[in-house]
């Protein structure tokens, strides 16, 4: 799947929820012309308030929940992306330590944080999946190859080695948690059931509201308005792919770290 149509999903899910909302406003505004009068009394009016209430209450809480956990995921993959960038220029000042015999490995390190940072930010030369070119490539597994293979001479390279190899596994192991935090995708029949309780809503608002282009304007306004929402959440539970991504600053300045030496 390209950049671009995982770009369009939450897009489109948006689009959907925004006119299936303000379609079920429109829908009440045709019944409120149809129904027999009493059922749209005051006696009648109250009833579907309260129970229309406890709908939106429940919309609510949901939605906010959703917009909290999506901000959650995006905060947790930016921070482990901020530890992997403090553990690589840990890594690099360890081999340096290590001495002349080092450096290939070095380089190496560098490659493979060049060919990350194109992966996941703009400037990448495929348009396969950002996740799944992460996971197959094997920049990490032959650093620590390269790491098993130094033999060192002195107890200062030993300890220097142990350090490397220690944090290597740990780079290691944020990145396969990076990997699986990246993939949590929001169910289908969850968001399903959340424009359904949407479109009840906004149903009920077109139910009793006065027929006139101010009020279907509103209308329109408050779909997009939970659209975006809607669609705030979508991208937020993708940080990798869509418009709002994690920022590579702190990648960068690890890259710059290591070219300066």
């Amino acid at each position: 799947m390209s950049p671009v149509l995982l770009f369009l999903i939450p897009v489109g899910i948006a689009v959907i929820a925004a006119l299936c909302m303000f379609g079920g406003a429109l829908f009440g505004m045709w019944l409120q012309k149809r129904l027999p009068k009493h059922h749209l009394d005051k006696e009648s009016h109250e009833t579907v308030k309260v129970g229309i209430g406890v709908i939106a209450t429940v919309t609510a809480l949901v939605l906010g929940l959703l917009v909290s956990s999506a901000k959650n995921t995006y905060d947790t993959l930016n921070t482990g992306l901020v530890k992997v960038s403090a553990s690589i220029i840990l890594l690099d000042q360890t081999l340096v330590e290590y001495g002349p015999e080092a450096q290939p490995i070095r380089a190496q390190l560098r490659n493979n944080l060049t060919a990350t940072i194109a992966r996941l930010w703009p400037g990448q030369s495929t348009n396969a999946p950002v996740l799944a070119s992460i996971e197959k490539s094997h920049g990490l597994e032959n650093l620590q190859i390269a790491l098993e293979q130094l033999t060192p001479q002195t107890n200062l390279q030993r300890e220097s080695l142990a350090d490397a190899r220690q944090i290597a596994g740990e780079l290691m192991q944020t990145r396969w948690l990076l990997i699986e935090q990246a993939q949590t995708q929001l169910p289908v029949p969850f968001l399903v059931v959340l424009i359904f309780w949407l479109t009840i809503i906004f149903m009920s608002f077109g139910l009793f509201a006065p027929r006139h282009g101010t009020v279907i304007v509103v209308m329109f306004n408050c779909a997009l308005a939970m659209a975006a929402a809607i669609f705030l959440v979508l991208e937020l539970s993708q940080p990798l792919t869509g418009l709002i991504r994690l920022s590579s600053a702190s990648m960068l300045d690890a890259l710059r770290h290591l070219s300066q030496q």
